[in-house]
This record gives C-alpha cells, sequence and structure tokens, in this order.
C-alpha cells in the first residue's frame, strides 16, 4: 500500500511529534510519501518540507501581525498544493491557528482531515469547538483530559497518549548526563529554557538570567545548562547572557534540551511543552513568562483564558506544583525566591517528583503506535 500523507508542524515540539509518527508509519507502511512543512525531525523521517518550518513559529495577537500576510499567503499556496497532490489525510500538527484553516479546505474538498494534539478549546477560544466538528475527522489527543471534552462537543477524538511519555525513561540518570556534559557530580545545576523563539527570548532572557545571578552567591558550584533550538536563538542568548552574568558557568548547548533536564536539580523554564518535558524528567521548575503586554491585555480583558494555571505540568496536576510567574509578576526576584525555596527544600522536591512520576505513568501509553492506528483506520474508512 502506497500512502500520500500530508502534515504541518510549525515549532519544534510539533517536529518532534511529527517525527514520532512518521518513524511509526514508516515501519507499518514501508513507501509512504509525506509532505508539507516540518523541521529536521520529520525531514529526516523523509517528509518533503516545502516551506522552512521557522516561517511558521510566531506566538501571540499582536507578534503576528507583522507577519500576517506572508503567513496568509503561504497558507493559501500550500493548501492550493495540497488539493492538488489530493493526500490520503491530512495531519496538522499543534498550530491550530494556522493548521484549521488548512483542514477546513481540505476537508470541503474531500480530503481526510485529523489534528494531532487537540487545540486548547477548553483553555481559550471555546467558539472553536463548532468549526473542529465541521471540519475535522479526527482529533489525537495527547492530554487525558481532552478527550472527554472534545467527545461531549460531539468531536470526534482519541486519546493516544504523549510520544515524550514513552521516550523519557520513567528513572532518568541525572548522573549519566552530567557525565556527558562534563559537568561534576555535586555541582548544584540549573536548566534554563527561556523559549524558542526570538520573541520569547527578547522577553525572558534578561529575567531569567538575572534570576539565576541572584542565585549564585549562596549557591556552591553552580552550573547554568541552555540549550538552544538554533543559531539564530542562540547568538540573541548568549549575547544577553554575556552582558548580564559573564562570570557564571553558563553552558550553552545546541538543542539538548532533554539531556540538560536530566542532568539538572531545578528547571528555570517558559511556559510552554518544555514544563511537560521538566515534569517528565520528574526535575522541580519554575515556570516564567512575559507576553506582548498589548497581547495580554486584549486576553485578560476579554477573559479569553479560561484555565487556572498557564504550564501544562500544573494543569495535569491539577495544583501548582511549579510556581508560575506572569507578566509583572516574571521578576528576577521572584524568580530567584521560586529557586531558592525549591532548593532549600528537599520535602517539597521529593513530593513534586513522586507527583510528576504518577503523571508520567498516566502519559505513558504507547502513543506513535496508537497514532498512526489511528491515521490508518481513518485512511481505510473503518
Amino acid at each position: 500500500m502506497s500512502l500520500k500523507i500530508a502534515l504541518v508542524a510549525a515549532e519544534p515540539s510539533g517536529d518532534l511529534l511529527g517525527a514520532s509518527l512518521l518513524e511509526v508509519l514508516n515501519q507499518v507502511v514501508p513507501g509512504c510519501t509525506f509532505i508539507g512543512i516540518g523541521g529536521p525531525a520529520m525531514q529526516a523521517q523523509g517528509l518533503e518540507s516545502r516551506y522552512p518550518m521557522e516561517k511558521l513559529s510566531v506566538m501571540g495577537l499582536i507578534e503576528v501581525l507583522p507577519h500576517l500576510r506572508e503567513l496568509l499567503k503561504m497558507r493559501k499556496e500550500l493548501t492550493a498544493w495540497l488539493i492538488e497532490e489530493q493526500p490520503d489525510v491530512f495531519i496538522g500538527i499543534d498550530a491550530p491557528d494556522f493548521n484549521l484553516g488548512i483542514s477546513k479546505k481540505l476537508h470541503a474538498a474531500g480530503i481526510k482531515t485529523i489534528q494531532f494534539v487537540a487545540p486548547t478549546v477548553w483553555a481559550w477560544k471555546q467558539h472553536r469547538v463548532k468549526g473542529l466538528r465541521e471540519n475535522l475527522d479526527l482529533v489525537l489527543s495527547i492530554y487525558p483530559f481532552e478527550e472527554a471534552f472534545l467527545q461531549e462537543h460531539r468531536v470526534p477524538a482519541t486519546y493516544v497518549g504523549h510520544p515524550l511519555a514513552d521516550q523519557i525513561p520513567l528513572q532518568p540518570d541525572r548522573q549519566a548526563a552530567r557525565e556527558t556534559l562534563g559537568i561534576e557530580p555535586d555541582a548544584t545545576v540549573i536548566a534554563v529554557l527561556p523559549g524558542s523563539r526570538v520573541s520569547e527570548i527578547e522577553r525572558l532572557a534578561e529575567p531569567f538570567i538575572r534570576a539565576v545571578g541572584k542565585l549564585a552567591p549562596t549557591t556552591e558550584k553552580l552550573v547554568l545548562v541552555a540549550p538552544m533550538v538554533n543559531q539564530r536563538i542562540r547568538t540573541c542568548f548568549a549575547e544577553k547572557q554575556q552582558s548580564l552574568s559573564g562570570g557564571l558557568d553558563w553552558r550553552l548547548l545546541d538543542g539538548q534540551a532533554g539531556l540538560a533536564m536530566e542532568a539538572a536539580d531545578l528547571v528555570l523554564t517558559a511556559s510552554g511543552t518544555a514544563t511537560l518535558q521538566a515534569l517528565l524528567y520528574k526535575r522541580p521548575m519554575v515556570v516564567g513568562y512575559r507576553l506582548n503586554p498589548v497581547t495580554y491585555h486584549l486576553l485578560t480583558f476579554f477573559r479569553r483564558i479560561k484555565i487556572p494555571y498557564v504550564a501544562m505540568a500544573n494543569l495535569l496536576a491539577d495544583e501548582m506544583l511549579a510556581p508560575e510567574y506572569i507578566q509583572e509578576e516574571c521578576t528576577p526576584e521572584n524568580l530567584a525566591l521560586g529557586m531558592e525555596n525549591l532548593l532549600t527544600d528537599p520535602a517539597r522536591s521529593s513530593e513534586v517528583t513522586r507527583r510528576y512520576m504518577e503523571i508520567h505513568k498516566q502519559l505513558q501509553r504507547d502513543a506513535a503506535k496508537r497514532s498512526a492506528r489511528e491515521v490508518l483506520r481513518l485512511i481505510a474508512g473503518q
């Protein structure tokens, strides 16, 4: 059976999710053709990427405006091309603001459509549920609480688990990770993840760097490990790091976020997929985030956000295991205090680790194989 499968991922986390799915599809149905947009991980599995994935990595309401014309043009051209190509199925990987518009057109053209990673309609923009119901044949949900919500709103959805939960071991090896990175076993290691977009680096790098600087005088053998998703992000962060805390022991990595977290005692991270990753590595974390002020004002003014926490780790735990400092609260002083509290409270850190282990086991469901099975079932009309 020769299949043509179209996929679009917009950022590194989606690229990894897509790659895990493509790896299984390559094993189960050799000879598949994969087209669309993806990053290096998906391309390594055979995806022909029509555009560079980085062109889609824009987040926020105000932030997207300078790129809106180019993004809309790209989506229009991509949609027309996919209709000509007539794939057996289209799979939008996260990035609902970009992918759901493609799904609508392809669905109307008779092409089967899947959204891999449910849009956060349970958190905000709940009016989008109607569009999901009308324009998608299936939603592959990666979090356990999403399936019931979507099915209640008559959206076809299946909970498949999270591929990262299958890939990350239940018992991470901190010492082995430190040996790989050349870090002393008795060092205090903080993994610093200020985001994967330039806009995030511009808003978060300074408070993150100043926060770890405030910890340095009272923390022996402090080592700071910062994984960078690409060279552009690395250059942007390195300039700020050198000017704000050049005297500290920084290790900037090319990628390797998992290795950085595995080696760490604590994670300081932007909100996003990294909070789930830190949870899976069972590392206590502090979360900071800043949106464009106008974006944040619009979201809060219109009460578009309907969730008690920002970090996925806290949503999954249904309690604030990871301190969150958002917008004006994301200051070096608050971040430093949050980190200090976790580093000096072994009982609290132990409880956090225990709860993260429970959640990890809930998410571990052989997600890539389940997802591939559901994709092939839909294609076969089952």
